[in-house]
């Protein structure tokens, strides 16, 4: 008798514990899927219309090409947490007119941390491609930064390295934004020790978190003092440079 009721107990709790597992699972499911935040209709409508890109909704993510196929280089980059991949389109399609193939992921749940794709899983979106650089906004450049030892260049909007890539040797460009009111400029010098010490650094002024995407406004950033089109103009002219000398030698 005891040692039926001893099971009974046992498969009362292994039952609790798998209905608590389930719940958990399933909660965290329908908060991924809530609150995502669109992009914005206007800025990807120009990337849309745009005759120097080309567009593939294909299976590794968002790809933007050079429409004359002149490609040497490519950027796998990776979206806030809840930011729709689309979002970054229009800040990213400077640097695709300059020779640069960027695939945009779609991370798993919305959520980089639960992405755990290699790089790989992206840059096969261009294969002929030998150079890539990966990088992130916010949740997204952490995830970058556990992926950038198999990259040649790391790229981080509005985020820091929760790893230490100090020793890796790769190539690093850090943009931050004044007005940042989550990945402040005060976190991300916080973590500069993690980069390696000829990381580039640069601090836009008037730039808020969510001025490195275009989805509208964001609980707990600040105001954002720069418009969205120079937004765009300083981060095609900072990271056409950092390719331009890291990645593309001879263009």
């Amino acid at each position: 008798m005891k040692k039926k009721r001893g099971r009974r107990i046992l498969a009362r709790v292994l039952w609790s514990v798998l209905i608590i597992v389930v719940l958990g699972a399933g909660g965290i499911v329908v908060w991924s899927q809530v609150g995502v935040m669109p992009a914005e209709a206007a800025p990807l409508a120009d990337v849309r219309a745009n005759p120097n890109i080309t567009i593939d909704d294909a299976p590794e993510g968002i790809v933007l090409s050079p429409a004359d196929g002149e490609s040497e280089a490519g950027l796998v980059f990776i979206p806030g947490a809840k930011v729709d991949p689309w979002a970054y389109a229009a800040v990213l399609q400077g640097v695709v007119e300059e020779g640069v193939t960027v695939v945009i992921t779609r991370p798993w749940l919305n959520l980089a941390f639960f992405d755990l794709r290699p790089l790989d899983s992206f840059t096969s979106a261009a294969p002929d491609i030998d150079e890539w650089g990966v990088g992130g906004h916010s949740l997204g450049g952490v995830r970058a930064c556990q992926l950038a030892a198999d990259a040649d260049a790391l790229v981080l909007f509005g985020s820091y390295c929760a790893s230490d890539v100090s020793d890796s040797g790769l190539a690093v460009i850090s943009l931050a934004g004044s007005e940042d009111g989550l990945s402040t400029p005060e976190k991300i010098a916080d973590a500069r020790d993690n980069l390696p010490a000829d990381a580039e650094m640069v601090e836009i002024d008037g730039a808020s978190h969510a001025s490195f995407g275009d989805y509208g406004p964001q609980s707990g950033d600040g105001t954002p003092t720069i418009s969205d089109e120079e937004m765009h103009r300083t981060v095609t002219e900072l990271l056409g440079s950092f390719f331009s000398t890291e990645l593309l030698p001879a263009r």
